[in-house]
């Protein structure tokens, strides 16, 4: 079996499965997959996921201006999606739950820490139109998140696979079903993890070339001041070497002991290593991208067991808050 049909199977599978999970209904939704460097596979106008066949799966290059008859109007996003990012694997589709709820809030708050872990804040964005009509707002979000929601219309998620991204949607879809119920259940309490973030901490004026040493320093200084971490680094017990890292550039490692960060080398010599390229870390350090989303969705990469890093999961939530307080230039 040739690559193109190996990917047309991939296809159907996923699309079908969406279909049963009732992700997506009658003529809802759309699939892509990269073949290599601008080749894709993408189903076809007017398709239903659930029932495809090879026929409803197109083969267009994306360098080529040629019109390839019978192409979904959400085409332009897949498309732009492919050029601004080394995804593999597009799924647009239409939870039901998903889109209830962001239709009512703007905004979920995680239940369970899994949710927090691998969802972190979804971003949604508005179209005006009933296609995505507006690709760039949606490029501008998944920046942040491999995943988001399009008001009143459903989500995107891209990834290296079907499955990765098919989890994504499935998270989120059980995430606001907790959301939901906790809601009925219960007056309107603000998410433990945001209550921690509302207080409030003295801001310097000055700003900082990202990653310079002044940067990184003044970041741990304000880590060593800030009681909610510290009174719970010391309950979670957190001694460990963990090292932030530029790519190509800077790495600073913090030495934990009981909660506080004694002493900082420059070395990437540490169990625990984050690193990345400069558009996540300005993200992560404007608050706008979650350190361990960025993880698990590959926007960061991990030397080290997460699991082991995750049991510092709160301190560590909180230590990436503090992030945003010291500005960049």
């Amino acid at each position: 079996m040739n690559r193109e049909k190996e990917l047309k199977r991939e296809i159907i599978d996923i699309g079908k499965r969406l279909y049963d999970f009732r992700l997506v209904a009658a003529r809802g939704g759309n699939l892509s997959a990269r073949i290599e460097n601008d080749l894709i596979l993408i189903t076809s106008s007017g398709s239903s996921l659930g029932e495809l066949q090879e026929e409803n799966i197109l083969k267009v290059d994306l360098s080529s201006s040629k019109e390839v008859k019978g192409l979904t109007t959400e085409f332009p996003l897949h498309s732009l999606i492919y050029q601004s990012f080394p995804a593999k694997r597009i799924i647009h589709c239409h939870p039901p739950l998903v889109n209830a709820y962001y239709a009512v809030y703007e905004k979920l708050e995680s239940i369970t820490f899994e949710n927090r872990l691998f969802l972190g804040e979804v971003p949604q964005v508005r179209q005006e139109t009933p296609a995505i009509t507006q690709p760039e707002k949606v490029i501008e979000a998944l920046k942040t998140n491999n995943i988001v929601v399009i008001k009143n219309h459903g989500v995107v998620c891209m990834s290296d696979s079907f499955n990765d991204a098919f989890y994504l949607i499935e998270e989120l879809e059980e995430a606001v079903k907790m959301a939901g119920l906790a809601r009925i259940l219960s007056k309107e309490k603000p998410n433990i993890f945001e209550e921690e973030l509302k207080k409030t901490l003295k801001e310097s004026s000055k700003s900082y070339t990202m990653f310079s040493r002044e940067h990184i320093l003044t970041i741990v200084k304000l880590i060593n001041q800030d009681e909610a971490f510290l009174s719970k680094a010391k309950e979670l017990g957190l001694t460990a070497q963990v090292a932030i890292k530029l790519d190509g550039d800077n790495t600073f490692k913090f030495n934990f002991q009981e909660g506080r960060i004694k002493r900082v080398d420059f070395d990437d010599n540490a169990p625990f290593v984050i690193s990345g390229g400069s558009e996540a870390w300005r993200l992560i350090f404007e608050g706008r991208l979650d350190p361990f989303v960025a993880t698990t969705q590959g926007k960061l990469k991990l030397k080290g067991e997460l699991g082991k890093l995750s049991r510092w999961y709160v301190p560590f939530t909180r230590m990436f808050s503090l992030f945003k307080e010291v500005k960049i230039q």
